[in-house]
C-alpha cells in the first residue's frame, strides 16, 4: 500500500491531500462546536450555521492552492509548510468572520454562531493541517525508512565535527543515529541533541541491543596515527564504518553527508607519512620531459599524477591497454595544468616505436612501471611475461643509453629476491639488465624495490572486496601467508625520491614495515564491511573464509633483501642493496636466446637461463 502511494504522480497526491484537507476542515468545525458549546451533536447550532460548513471549505482550499501547499513534496516538507499553514488559515478566517459580523441578525437568538468558535477552529484547524501533513511524510517516506531502511548509525566523537553531520543524518534517508561514542570522559553519559554519549567499551553492547549497523567515525581533527590507531580498534567488530574526511579536506569547516566516505584498508594499513624531501621530488622532473611506461596501471598512474604536480616540460604516457591510456590521459587533461600530456599507445617490446618517441620528445627521466604482475597468469603463460618484462625493459634500457637520456627508474618488486616463480625471476634479471648497463652508460639507471600496494589491479584487496560484496567465501591460499603492503601514494613518492638520490646501477629498497597476515586482512575487512566470518568461535557468522592452498610459484613470506649488504640512504624509508650483477656481454646473450625461445614458444630454455642467472629462483623445469 504504502509503495503503490509513493509510485503515484504528484497529481493524484496532491488530490488526496486536497480530499483530505476538505474531511478535516469538516471535522473541525464540528469539533470547534463540540468544544465551545460542550455537546457532542449541537444540531440546533448545526442547523443555524450550516452556511459554515460550506464557506469554510470554498474559501480555504482555493486559498490553500494559491499559497502553494499543495506544490510541496511530501518527503521534503519542513518549516514552510507551517507558516503557510498559519497563513493560509488566519486569511481565511478572517474573511469569514467578517461574513459572520456583517450578515448576523440584529436580534440575536439562543442558537447565534458564538465568535468564539472562530478561534476555536483556527487553532484546531492549523493542529490537523500540519500534523496531517508530517503524518503523510512518516507514513509515507521516513517511518518506513527509519524502521526499516535506514540504518542504525553510531557516531564516533561527539565534537563539532560528530554534532554538525548529526544534524545532517536527522534529514538523511539513509542513517538513522542512535549514540555518541567519545573517549572524553567529560562527554561520557551526557546528551547531546537528543543522543546519550557513550564510551568505546560500549560498542559492542549498542551493536547487539541496538543493532547498529553504521559507525561514522566524525573525528576529522585528530593526527593520522591516533585516527589509525581507533580504526584498528574498530576492525574487531562486525560493524561498517564510515570516515569523515581529514580537517584539510573539509571546506570551510562544515560538514555534510556529502563528506561520508567507507573506511579502506589504507586507513587501517597506512603509516603516518614521512614528509619527502622537495628537491628530491623535483631534482629529475621538474623543467624536464619525462616518460612514463605502464601509465594507465595502478603505479603508472599514480606517478603520472604525482609529477605532473612538480611541474614538467612535458609528460608521455606510454600504455598498450587503450582503455587505461584514454582514463589517464583524460584525467590528467582535465588538471588544466599548462604541461604537455601525449598519451602513447605503444608496447615497450616494441624497440623502434620506443626510440622514435625518445627521440621526438628529447626525454630526460624515464620511469618504467610496465610489467606483466600477476604471478599465477605469468606462470601460466611463461614466454609472453618474460619477453614482455624483461625485452620490455631491455629495449627501453638501450633507447635511453644510444639517445643520452639523463635517467632511468625500473619499478622492481620484493617478488624478485629469491623468486619461487617466474614474474619474480623475470623482474629480477630486468634488474641485472639496468645494472649491466649502468656499467657502460652515461645515462643514470637505477630501480627500486617494494612489495605490494594496497588497491592495486589485480591485488588480494579488491579480490576480497569483490567477494564480500558477492556474500563471500573470502579465499585465502595459506593461513600463514604473509605480504607486506604500502600505500600507492607513498610508494610512488618514494620511487620519485629514489631516482634523485641515484649514483647509476643503484637497488634502492623501500622500507614496507611489519609484514601483514592476509588471513588478518579477510578478517578487517570483513570486520569494516559490518559483517561477520564464519569460524569455530561463530559458526553462524555471515562471510566464510576457504583456504585454496598456495598457487603455483607463491611463497609464504616475502623479502626485500637478496644479502645483507645494505645501506641507509638520505631518506629514513629508502635503503640501498648492494647485489652481484652480470657482465653486458652477458645479458646481450640471455636477450638473444629470449627472442629465439619466443620465436620457437619454448619454454624451457626460458626457465633454463633464469635457473642460471638469477640467484636464488627455485623451479622445477616443465
Amino acid at each position: 500500500m504504502k509503495l503503490r502511494l509513493q509510485n503515484l504522480e504528484r497529481i493524484y497526491k496532491q488530490f488526496i491531500m486536497m480530499f483530505v484537507d476538505v474531511i478535516t476542515l469538516l471535522f473541525s468545525i464540528w469539533l470547534a462546536f463540540v468544544l465551545r458549546i460542550g455537546d457532542p451533536w449541537p444540531v440546533g447550532y448545526f442547523y443555524e450555521s450550516w452556511w459554515m460548513f460550506l464557506l469554510i471549505p470554498i474559501f480555504m482550499i482555493p486559498l490553500f492552492v494559491r499559497l502553494g501547499l499543495y506544490r510541496s513534496v511530501l518527503q521534503y516538507i519542513g518549516i514552510k509548510v507551517i507558516t503557510t499553514t498559519f497563513q493560509a488559515t488566519t486569511i481565511s478566517l478572517l474573511i469569514v468572520g467578517f461574513f459572520v459580523w456583517f450578515f448576523r441578525l440584529s436580534e440575536k437568538t439562543e442558537l447565534s454562531l458564538p465568535m468564539s468558535v472562530l478561534p476555536i477552529f483556527w487553532f484546531i484547524i492549523n493542529i490537523f493541517v500540519i500534523s496531517s501533513r508530517f503524518l503523510f511524510k512518516g507514513y509515507l517516506y521516513s517511518w518506513n525508512s527509519f524502521v526499516i531502511d535506514r540504518k542504525q548509525t553510531i557516531i564516533y566523537g561527539a565534537g563539532n565535527a560528530g554534532v554538525q553531520i548529526l544534524e545532517n543524518l536527522k534529514k538523511s534517508t539513509v542513517y538513522a543515529p542512535i549514540a555518541f561514542i567519545d573517549d572524553d570522559k567529560s562527554r561520557q553519559g551526557t546528551i547531546l541533541n537528543s543522543l546519550e554519549v557513550f564510551p568505546f567499551d560500549k560498542i559492542e553492547e549498542l551493536i547487539k541491543i541496538k543493532a547498529a549497523k553504521v559507525l561514522l567515525f566524525a573525528m576529522p581533527s585528530v593526527t593520522h596515527k591516533k585516527r589509525r590507531q581507533i580504526l584498528k580498534k574498530l576492525t574487531k567488530f562486525p560493524i561498517a564504518v564510515k570516515v569523515l574526511p581529514s580537517i584539510d579536506n573539509i571546506v570551510d569547516g562544515v560538514v555534510s553527508i556529502d563528506s561520508i566516505r567507507h573506511v579502506g584498508v589504507t586507513d587501517i594499513l597506512g603509516r603516518s607519512p614521512v614528509a619527502p624531501k622537495q628537491k628530491l621530488l623535483e631534482r629529475n622532473i621538474k623543467g624536464k620531459n619525462i616518460l612514463i611506461t605502464g601509465a594507465g596501471g595502478s603505479i603508472g598512474s599514480e606517478l603520472s599524477r604525482q609529477i605532473i604536480n612538480l611541474s614538467p616540460e612535458k609528460i608521455i604516457l606510454i600504455d598498450n591497454s587503450e582503455f587505461n591510456l584514454y582514463n589517464i590521459h583524460q584525467e590528467l587533461s582535465s588538471m588544466l595544468r599548462n604541461i604537455e600530456v601525449i598519451p602513447s599507445l605503444c608496447t615497450v617490446t616494441n624497440y623502434y616505436q620506443l626510440k622514435k618517441i625518445i627521440s621526438e620528445h628529447n626525454i630526460n627521466t624515464i620511469f618504467h612501471a610496465a610489467a606483466y604482475k600477476h604471478v599465477p597468469m605469468v606462470e601460466m603463460n611463461i614466454i609472453s611475461g618474460v619477453y614482455n618484462n624483461i625485452i620490455g625493459t631491455y629495449n627501453l634500457a638501450r633507447v635511453a643509453d644510444e639517445l643520452n637520456v639523463d635517467s632511468m627508474v625500473l619499478v622492481s618488486t620484493d617478488k624478485a629476491v629469491r623468486p619461487t616463480n617466474v614474474m619474480g625471476a623475470s623482474k629480477r634479471f630486468s634488474e641485472l639488465v639496468l645494472q649491466a648497463f649502468s656499467e657502460r652508460s652515461s645515462t643514470c639507471f637505477s630501480m627500486v624495490r617494494f612489495g605490494n600496494v594496497l588497491d592495486s589491479a589485480g591485488s588480494v584487496v579488491p579480490l576480497f572486496r569483490k567477494q564480500i560484496k558477492n556474500g563471500g567465501p573470502v579465499t585465502v591460499t595459506h593461513r600463514n601467508i604473509s605480504r607486506y603492503f604500502m600505500t600507492i601514494p607513498e610508494a610512488v613518492q618514494l620511487v620519485l625520491q629514489t631516482g634523485a638520490m641515484a649514483k647509476g646501477g643503484d637497488v634502492f629498497v623501500l622500507d614496507m614495515g611489519e609484514p601483514i597476515k592476509i588471513i588478518d586482512l579477510a578478517y578487517k575487512m570483513i570486520h569494516l564491511s559490518g559483517l561477520t566470518p564464519i569460524d569455530n568461535e561463530n559458526p553462524d557468522g555471515d562471510i566464510n573464509i576457504e583456504f585454496t592452498g598456495l598457487r603455483p610459484g607463491e611463497k609464504l613470506f616475502e623479502e626485500l633483501l637478496i644479502g645483507n649488504n645494505v645501506i641507509q640512504s638520505e631518506h629514513p624509508r629508502i635503503m640501498q642493496a648492494r647485489e652481484s650483477k652480470l657482465f653486458f656481454e652477458d645479458v646481450i646473450s640471455c636477450v638473444e636466446v629470449i627472442k629465439l625461445a619466443r620465436i620457437e614458444q619454448d619454454e624451457v630454455i626460458v626457465k633454463e637461463l633464469l635457473l642460471k642467472y638469477v640467484d636464488g629462483y627455485t623451479s622445477e623445469l616443465i
